[in-house]
């Protein structure tokens, strides 16, 4: 499974890895490369053979969020801005209810959308470099409830209503990350670890993320709340 925006990589033992490839845009989320990744995930994860996924970035940055010349072209185009919109939901959804669990191997930034899609993720491993902001706090609304279960409600709506940038010493420390490795090793961690985990019986992994979707009051919830 190739194309230009999200390249897949079979890691042996249950375990793909999924790669975000438009570095020279900074990873940006296109409405194409959602639509897309959206299809990869949902795809993988229905597989009996597929134990964990890990999902990172070409280049050096993670992703800079979605791509904002689609924005301007909404502006213009109501038929693009209700595809935008519904690409979006569906990104969300797809990854939030991934039926098997998803490890984020940060290898730069990861800004705006981009800070909301490491988000959707189970796991977050970073290596130097790593900073997380969100800029889009001035026009858009960020995804609140993925951040909240990760470091509690009252850091979650500072982040949500501020742009500031969140270094990876306190990524670390509020629980954003779980863990930091060397330069350049995150990939190679994140698959160490999915590979442990897709060691384990299949159903139960599964059935344990199947617990982590209904914690999250996401199985039979028809759009994303914000």
């Amino acid at each position: 499974m190739q194309s230009h925006d999200v390249e897949t990589e079979d890691q042996g033992d249950g375990v793909w890895l999924v790669r975000l490839n438009r570095p020279e845009a900074r990873n940006a989320l296109s409405t194409a490369l959602r639509d897309e990744l959206s299809g990869i995930v949902a795809q993988l994860a229905s597989r009996a053979d597929v134990g964990a996924l890990v999902l990172t970035g070409a280049g050096t940055t993670f992703s800079a969020g979605f791509d904002l010349r689609e924005f301007d072209r909404a502006a213009s185009d109501p038929d693009f801005e209700v595809d935008l919109w519904a690409s979006s939901d569906r990104f969300h959804h797809t990854l939030l209810r991934c039926a098997v669990p998803l490890i984020c191997a940060l290898n730069g930034p990861a800004l705006a959308g981009g800070f909301d899609l490491a988000t959707l993720c189970d796991l977050r491993i970073a290596q130097p470099g790593v900073w997380f902001s969100r800029p889009e706090v001035d026009f858009a609304t960020p995804l609140y409830e993925p951040l909240r279960d990760l470091v509690g409600g009252a850091v979650a709506r500072e982040l949500c209503l501020s742009s500031r940038r969140v270094e990876l010493e306190e990524a670390l420390r509020i629980g954003l990350v779980n863990r930091v490795v060397g330069e350049g090793e995150a990939v190679a961690e994140a698959v160490a670890l999915a590979g442990e985990i897709a060691r384990r019986p299949r159903q139960v992994v599964r059935a344990t993320k199947a617990k982590f979707v209904r914690a999250a009051g996401l199985a039979a919830r028809p759009t994303l709340a914000l």
